[in-house]
């Protein structure tokens, strides 16, 4: 199902609805994805019938996508994690130089229990993701309370994620091929957020 919501997102004949439908049932199994990586910790319970034990998430749950394209994403992980902080970093990227710059910031407070996803559809050259992380960072958390969500990513970006900040896990849902000279992703999807908010 992943590749099939992937294939509509990267047609370029796909409408705008198609578009975010695709989107929105992509996060859903990204979302799911994720859960696997939150360690859970045994609790007792009471059920109608007998005593028994559970699992809990101990983490307090941070979503923080990054703006916009991240917003497509949010949604999804919500319904997940119902009782999540959200904050939003803002990032835009210079078509000329590729080079993002951040314009806007709201992160909760971070503190040791606290489990950081941060959400951005594409993963291109890494500036984008290496910037919010070093934000991240200097707000308090530790790379091991990153998880990194992204749709798809080209093997520059993911390189320069792994090596700086190797203790971040990553969910992909998929890793294209190259960029571009124009830094675009190969085959990649053209401009998410300009696709998923119709501003083509």
């Amino acid at each position: 199902m992943l590749n099939s919501f992937l294939t509509t997102l990267r047609e370029k004949k796909t409408d705008t609805a198609d578009f975010r439908a695709a989107a929105h049932k992509l996060a859903e199994l990204l979302a799911a994805k994720t859960g696997e990586l939150i360690p859970e910790e045994k609790v007792k319970i009471t059920t109608p019938i007998a005593k028994g034990q559970g699992s809990r998430i101990p983490h307090e749950i941070i979503l923080l996508p990054v703006l916009r394209s991240g917003l497509a994403l949010l949604p999804a992980f919500l319904r997940y994690f119902e009782s999540a902080r959200v904050g939003f970093v803002g990032m835009k990227r210079d078509e000329k130089t590729a080079i993002a710059h951040e314009y806007y910031r709201s992160i909760p407070p971070i503190t040791k229990k606290s489990l950081i996803i941060l959400l951005d559809p594409m993963l291109a050259t890494g500036g984008t993701a290496v910037d919010t992380i070093t934000l991240l960072k200097k707000a308090g958390a530790k790379e091991s309370q990153i998880i990194f969500v992204v749709c798809i990513s080209a093997p520059e970006g993911e390189k320069i994620i792994r090596k700086k900040f190797p203790k971040v896990r990553m969910v992909i849902g998929a890793h294209d091929k190259k960029l571009n000279a124009k830094k675009y992703i190969i085959p990649g999807m053209g401009d998410f957020g300009d696709r998923y908010f119709n501003n083509l």
